[in-house]
């Protein structure tokens, strides 16, 4: 019986949310404080709360047995079954276990394989729990960025943008300005990749010295692979190209481009080479996805078919170079802006989640009060929004339209950003409030239903928030109570 990747998900979701009251036990030797009572302490602080949390992808493969220990003494299963079958319904609800049952049979009993598949399997290690790959590529990553309702045909209006993008750029210099305003709701896949160019800072206005920067810039970038790139198996060093290399893998795992060796290994260069030349911060987990949307659009440079299953070692090895030079530069551009979010304690993300907050407490009291009812901190979902800029939450195609707005709209990454999460969340107010428990509500934040999204959802979702800048951004205190 194959397994889902959202069954999957599902099920570790459901595994870490009852480690001892979700999220406050670490994946270590130290377990959280304990009160008196023997529940454990809440984190008060963010240092507090960053020292007793682990994301699923976050535990290294050296943690797993003691993790699986922790799990098989502290797991509640018939609480996770309960909550399992609120999620989900099935025909036959299955038995329940009680708590000393291991991790892998609980596995067993949650995806109903029968006696036979679950002896055929045996014990569930490690590298046979994951699912075998679908032949076809679910929506969710799917990257071609039409409306899931629409045709990929082009209309007359597309069509018609589309020129107005190539008259202002076919001009000596470039009126960024315009570009940004013709920019904000959405750029087309011909002149995206010029077009992020331009915006970032990464290419001057003036067509005449383009050539000249990128070729200085991309000779500039591979002269750091060759002074520094060797030195990741120092002493110094090893670390952080050992974390980058685990989480290479787990880069839009869905999406066959993504697990080509070249492609991480250029993932590998960029990010390294970044951490290095960014000591303040080095090698933070999540600044691995911020490099997919500019590697994605900068290979639509080269080709006209769909990306998500081309074969990179066809391009030309100069394509390829330029393509891994022009992502590691844009994306530079990009972290110079947030990078407060991944310096020591991340203190961006604790002003924006603390921000988020008190603008939610504003726009939407009964979404607020509903989380604060059931004790849901806004640190617990919002951290990942703000550390991968929700690209854990949308298709990777809605990342790429919503940061066509975000490169036109001043700050948009460091200051739109947080309108953006703060429209995202009232959005699911029905589903929110509908919510009458703790496991519940995280559950919902963390599967939010967005894999059939397009271009339409996404401009809602950004005119909703440019409504919120509008209100708020110029008025700060309109937001504090």
């Amino acid at each position: 019986m194959s397994v889902s990747p959202g069954d999957l998900a599902l099920t570790w979701e459901l595994w870490f949310c009852h480690l001892s009251d979700c999220f406050l036990i670490k994946a270590g030797p130290k377990p959280a404080p304990v009160t008196p009572g023997g529940k454990p302490k809440k984190a008060t602080t963010f240092q507090e709360f960053e020292s007793i949390t682990s994301d699923a992808w976050e535990v290294g493969d050296d943690d797993d047995d003691e993790l699986l220990a922790m799990a098989a003494h502290n797991l509640n299963i018939e609480v996770v079954m309960e909550t399992a079958n609120k999620v989900r319904r099935p025909r036959n609800p299955p038995p329940r276990a009680n708590g000393g049952r291991t991790l892998s049979l609980f596995f067993e009993i949650y995806f109903k394989m029968s006696d036979d598949e679950a002896a055929e399997r045996g014990p569930l290690h490690r590298q046979r729990s994951l699912p075998p790959r679908p032949p076809l590529i679910p929506m969710v990553a799917r990257i071609a960025d039409q409306n899931t309702s629409g045709s990929p045909v082009m209309t007359e209006r597309e069509a018609s943008r589309l020129d107005k993008f190539r008259q202002l750029l076919a001009g000596p210099h470039t009126d960024l300005e315009e570009l940004r305003k013709l920019s904000w709701s959405g750029i087309p896949r011909q002149v995206r990749p010029i077009t992020w160019k331009l915006l970032s800072g990464y290419l001057p206005a003036n067509a005449d010295r383009r050539e000249c920067v990128l070729q200085r810039k991309r000779q500039e970038y591979f002269g750091f692979i060759q002074q520094y790139y060797d030195s990741r198996n120092d002493e110094h060093h090893q670390d952080t190209y050992r974390q980058i290399h685990i989480d290479i893998p787990r880069t839009n795992p869905l999406i066959p481009l993504f697990q080509q060796a070249s492609v991480q290994e250029i993932f590998e260069r960029i990010l390294f080479i970044w951490a290095i030349r960014h000591p303040a911060s080095g090698y933070v987990q999540g600044i691995n996805d911020l490099v997919t949307p500019f590697f994605v659009v900068y290979v639509f440079e080269y080709i006209e078919e769909e990306v998500e299953n081309f074969d990179v070692s066809s391009l030309r090895e100069e394509s390829l170079r330029n393509i891994e030079a022009d992502s590691f530069w844009c994306m530079s551009r990009l972290l110079d802006g947030i990078q407060d979010n991944y310096t020591f304690a991340q203190p961006g993300i604790q002003r924006k989640v603390k921000a988020l907050e008190e603008l939610v407490s504003r726009i939407d009291d009964s979404v607020h009060l509903h989380m604060q009812q059931y004790e849901v901190e806004y640190l617990q979902f919002a951290f990942r929004w703000m550390n991968n800029l929700l690209m854990r939450e949308l298709p990777l195609r809605c990342t790429i339209r919503l940061w066509d707005t975000y490169q036109a709209e001043p700050e948009g990454f460091s200051q739109f950003h947080l309108y953006v999460c703060a429209s995202f969340l009232v959005l699911w107010r029905k589903e929110i409030l509908e919510e009458r428990d703790f496991q519940g509500l995280m559950i919902l934040l963390q599967n939010l239903p967005t894999m059939h999204w397009g271009n339409e959802e996404v401009s809602v979702l950004l005119a909703e928030a440019y409504r919120l800048k509008f209100a708020f951004a110029d008025a700060p205190n309109h937001y504090k109570r």
